[in-house]
């Protein structure tokens, strides 16, 4: 007997590809988002367990109020729930003082089927939920950074763009590094 074994995202590897529902179009909702399209860019890609909730919105909007940070180091940010795009639209639609989010500057997209959750090895079988992963991936389409988290532990945008600030410098950087310190080679 053969068993069908899904590989599973690993860093210094391939970003698994996926071709999702966005928002990227929230109109019609009818612009699907494909890893591949980002080749050349960095890309932040991280999932939450699910729309609505508590501590999926702080996240968010933090990594919604820092885009133009990312923009500034080539970065994108996609962000995924196993939540359908209609959802994630009505969560957009709906105001933040009444349990939404608002307006977001980067596309979220619709892992339904759960592939991609399963993929990235951040699904909780038990739930169809994603737990809080997120991975940064480099401009050839490698991962460069994962970090996972159980469902109610927020993220840090902050070391999310330290991390990332080190990654781009291409040297060995010790604990704390900040961009402008020295490397160690």
């Amino acid at each position: 007997m053969t068993e069908n074994i899904q590989k599973i995202a690993k860093i210094g590897e391939l970003a698994p590809n996926f071709d999702l529902p966005s928002t990227k179009n929230l109109d019609t909702l009818g612009e699907n988002i494909n890893l591949a399209d980002y080749r050349g860019r960095w890309v932040m890609f991280f999932f939450w367990p699910h729309d609505f909730t508590t501590v999926c919105p702080t996240e968010i909007i933090a990594f919604n109020e820092s885009t133009g940070t990312f923009r500034d180091l080539n970065c994108d940010i996609i962000g995924a729930s196993t939540d359908s795009v209609y959802s994630h639209k009505a969560w957009i639609n709906t105001p933040r003082d009444q349990g939404g989010i608002g307006s977001i500057r980067y596309p979220m997209v619709s892992d339904f089927t759960k592939e991609t959750a399963r993929a990235y090895g951040v699904l909780d079988e038990k739930t169809g939920a994603a737990h809080r992963g997120l991975f940064i991936i480099d401009p050839e389409g490698i991962i460069r950074y994962q970090v996972v988290t159980d469902m109610n532990v927020g993220r840090s945008v902050e070391e999310t763009v330290r991390i990332l600030e080190a990654l781009q410098s291409g040297g060995l950087c010790p604990v704390g590094w900040r961009k402008g310190d020295k490397t160690l080679g």
